[in-house]
């Protein structure tokens, strides 16, 4: 933490500036905060929340009042985070899928209420990615409706499964569940029924009506002037995400500047039928759980009865003596981002971050900047940064040399069903593993069949059968041991 004041000092006086430096912002209880005001309070926040990089912007009338990036995009470089840097969005592409759904429902072209396996060419389970629901009839019952309002009974993705199979958990309606499974299952539903991939869709009826210019759900060349590296918790860079195929539930990259525009959209009720703005702003269950994740959690708890938790469609609800909210989370590694409007005054926030850290200043940043006291933060497991349990000391590793025939023999694709695909590379004396599209990582060599990722805690095994061949590569993550067979 030591010199981390300094630097967020020095990057604030270079970021750029949307918005006059001496706007006075109206928060919820009719109090006002001055821009100096707002920058002390984020310049404190991220050097104590040691928090790379964040942007902000507030709402008030439903307009941005006021804009600004704060801290570094790259800060190996010293590259200040801009307005327009483009970020990982992680699950705040959700909100805007939603939109693109809902505007079919406006058309007739979806019935929000009808089973979606209906809208398909073939069985579901004929799919490759549903094969494992073939003998449990409960998927004929899902409708779009639920899906939205996250209770389809998936869990959040299969690879968190002991087994790697999805499966439906409960009966589907029945209760709330957050799941990115069920808005992938959505996203083949809407591609069957447009005949149009969803990065076209997305630009045609959400990024470029509104003015998203910095806006893809797959990454563009245009981006690499300016983009910003995501950071873990000890402050180490993991790269930017560069998605190179589109997933309605967390591909999509934008900039502070571009979903503040969609969230604009939103407050204004822009591209939706007032009816259909209703009903995405609506309850559609009630949400009991004590907390968001894990998703499957049977605990429940009344704490918040009192604001009357529910889910939307795409959107979480609650009730204040302002009125009622809807806010939205995205989480990834290295990226933190966080979102919330009240719908009667048009008065929210957007904040993103590139920072493992970042949802430790949510709270804070709620209560300072719009006087909001009343957002389920120990549910959406937002702990502030001063109340988190010490952070443990990185494990230390030691790099031993290993003959290349050895590493070669390593070298190949690794998968997980359905479509979770691990490359591994040579890189002269060690290794290197990629996820699908994300940040590759540096593995070193401790010994000959076990290597540890130089950016994050993750360390990785590699079994070898009788006949000397590589059978499958272990991967030891957040105290689960995972088996990943090798493909080719």
């Amino acid at each position: 933490m030591r010199g981390t004041y300094l630097w967020l000092a020095a990057a604030m006086m270079t970021a750029s500036l949307a918005y006059a430096q001496q706007a006075t912002i109206t928060r919820l209880d009719g109090s006002k905060i001055s821009a100096l005001e707002i920058d002390g309070t984020m310049t404190r926040l991220m050097s104590a929340a040691e928090v790379t990089g964040a942007g902000i912007a507030v709402f008030n009338h439903g307009k941005i009042a006021y804009m600004k990036a704060y801290g570094f995009r790259d800060k190996a470089k010293n590259l200040p985070l801009t307005e327009d840097s483009v970020m990982s969005a992680a699950s705040l592409s959700k909100v805007a899928f939603t939109y693109a759904v809902l505007q079919l429902a406006d058309e007739g072209r979806l019935d929000l209420d009808k089973p979606v396996y209906q809208y398909l060419a073939k069985p579901l389970p004929e799919y490759p990615n549903y094969v494992d629901l073939a003998n449990d009839p409960r998927y004929q019952r899902i409708t779009a409706r639920m899906l939205l309002s996250h209770t389809g009974g998936f869990a959040n993705w299969r690879w968190f499964e002991d087994d790697r199979k999805l499966r439906i958990h409960f009966e589907p309606g029945s209760r709330y569940a957050y799941s990115g499974e069920g808005i992938s299952l959505l996203q083949l539903v809407v591609e069957t029924i447009t005949k149009t991939p969803l990065e076209e869709l997305m630009q045609q009826r959400v990024f470029q009506p509104l003015g998203m210019s910095r806006t893809s759900m797959v990454w563009q060349e245009r981006f690499e002037g300016d983009y910003a590296n995501g950071y873990d918790e000890y402050g180490r860079s993991l790269g930017p995400l560069k998605w190179h195929k589109a997933g309605a539930a967390g591909s999509m990259v934008t900039t502070l500047a571009d979903f503040s525009r969609f969230m604009q959209a939103v407050l204004d009720g822009r591209l939706l039928r007032p009816k259909t703005r209703e009903q995405m702003l609506s309850p559609q269950i009630q949400i009991v759980s004590k907390h968001m994740f894990p998703t499957l959690s049977e605990e429940t708890s009344d704490e918040n009865k009192a604001i009357r938790l529910s889910s939307g469609l795409g959107w979480s609800l609650y009730w204040t003596p302002y009125g009622e909210a809807f806010s939205k989370g995205g989480h990834d590694d290295g990226w933190r981002h966080y979102t919330i409007c009240f719908d009667k005054p048009k008065t929210g926030i957007v904040i993103m971050t590139n920072s493992g850290n970042g949802e430790g200043i949510f709270e804070y940043l709620q209560e300072a900047l719009l006087k909001n006291t009343f957002a389920p933060i120990a549910w959406e497991n937002y702990t502030p940064y001063d109340k988190l349990p010490p952070r443990p000391p990185l494990e230390q590793h030691k790099q031993v040399e290993v003959n290349g025939k050895i590493l070669d023999r390593y070298v190949g694709r690794y998968g997980l069903p359905p479509n979770i695909v691990l490359t591994v590379r040579r890189e002269g004396d060690h290794l290197s593993v990629q996820e699908n599209d994300e940040p590759k990582q540096d593995l070193m060599p401790e010994s000959e069949t076990d290597f540890f990722s130089t950016v994050s805690s993750d360390t990785y095994t590699f079994e070898i059968n009788s006949e000397g061949k590589v059978i499958t590569m272990i991967l030891h993550a957040d105290g689960k041991d995972i088996p990943i067979k090798r493909i080719e």
